[in-house]
């Protein structure tokens, strides 16, 4: 079964009319460590930047690392308010997202965390959860 799902989109400047108008610019997975959904970009004609893939949906391998950053860890400076705060402030309306750090290479099927990743499977490897 696949662990990655393509992910297509509408290529600026392209007739709808014309063949491969819509494009895949990506893969994208349900991450068991951090609870999110990632997309990976392949198209360097949608993103400027892609990663390499084996073309393999059922035990797919991409490189380089993902590294996947958010709230106050995707920012180079200290922010005053970011998912942390939000949730501590409001705790009858938690936001849903959180701060924090996936980083992972993904091969053969399976995903190995990195010790820099701060959810619970850091340096662990796992398979890929199959896409349903």
């Amino acid at each position: 079964m696949a662990k990655v799902k393509a992910e297509r989109t509408f290529i600026k400047g392209q007739e709808e009319s014309t063949e491969g108008a819509i494009q895949v610019y990506g893969y994208s997975f349900k991450c068991p460590g951090c609870g999110s959904n990632h997309v990976i970009p392949t198209n360097k004609n949608y993103t400027g930047y892609f990663w390499g893939f084996n073309n393999d949906i059922d035990n797919p391998t991409f490189t380089p690392s993902l590294l996947v950053k958010s709230g106050h860890y995707a920012y180079d400076k200290p922010q005053e308010s970011c998912w942390c705060t939000y949730n501590r402030d409001n705790p009858d309306k938690k936001s849903g997202f959180k701060c924090g750090i996936c980083h992972s290479f993904i091969i053969n099927g399976k995903i190995q965390f990195l010790s820099d990743c701060t959810h619970e499977l850091a340096n662990q490897t796992v398979d890929l959860m199959e896409i349903i």
